[in-house]
């Protein structure tokens, strides 16, 4: 199981991530109270070993400047979210960007088309809402043979059978491993991240 944690703003919290196993570490890059600057990304990217990857999470922002801010933080993989297009996916690689492209679990079904990302996130009605919601209604998606990520609603108590009900390839958290919006609870990061590989 492919496990991503989001919305990283500390050293500590990155460690506690890599230490327990998460194969991805997101850093918010858009308005939202999670936001880091591309410097601070540039200096946290210290703690991110090889093998782990890093990602620039976006919301609304143009592809080219989603890419820029990427450059300036020193990322090379960008997730997307927001209304997107498959040439939004094709500027992202013609930049030499790997990217993941987030949709809600109830967009039309051409957005869960292969559009040429890398990683398809499916999401929650409500991005970063922290609710749950009806993960095994993914089955009928036809995500059966993709690499794509679970996320909305996960928590370390819900995380192992909420990827078994979805088919999951991988799974993604940020609210669900915080002690207050915004701020990380490592002893949640450990847990989630030793739940979904388990």
């Amino acid at each position: 199981m492919f496990v991503k944690v989001c919305g990283l703003s500390t050293p500590e919290s990155i460690r506690e991530a890599v230490d327990a196993g998460a194969d991805a570490v997101g850093f918010v890059l858009t308005a939202s109270p999670r936001a880091v600057s591309p410097a601070h990304v540039a200096q946290l990217l210290a703690d991110v070993p090889d093998g782990v990857t890093a990602v620039g999470v976006f919301r609304h922002e143009p592809v080219a400047d989603a890419v820029a801010i990427a450059r300036a933080a020193s990322l090379q993989w960008i997730q997307l979210h927001g209304d997107r297009t498959r040439e939004d996916v094709m500027t992202g690689h013609d930049a030499g960007m790997k990217v993941i492209r987030a949709v809600t679990m109830d967009a039309p079904p051409d957005a869960f088309e292969d559009w040429g990302e890398d990683l398809l996130l499916v999401d929650a009605a409500v991005p970063g809402s922290g609710e749950s919601w009806d993960y095994g209604s993914m089955r009928d998606k036809g995500l059966d043979s993709r690499k794509w990520l679970l996320a909305g609603g996960l928590d370390p108590a819900n995380v192992a059978e909420a990827a078994r009900a979805a088919g999951a390839w991988g799974v993604d958290v940020s609210s669900g491993v915080e002690q207050s919006r915004g701020i990380k609870d490592l002893a949640k990061i450990r847990a989630f991240v030793t739940a979904a590989k388990a």
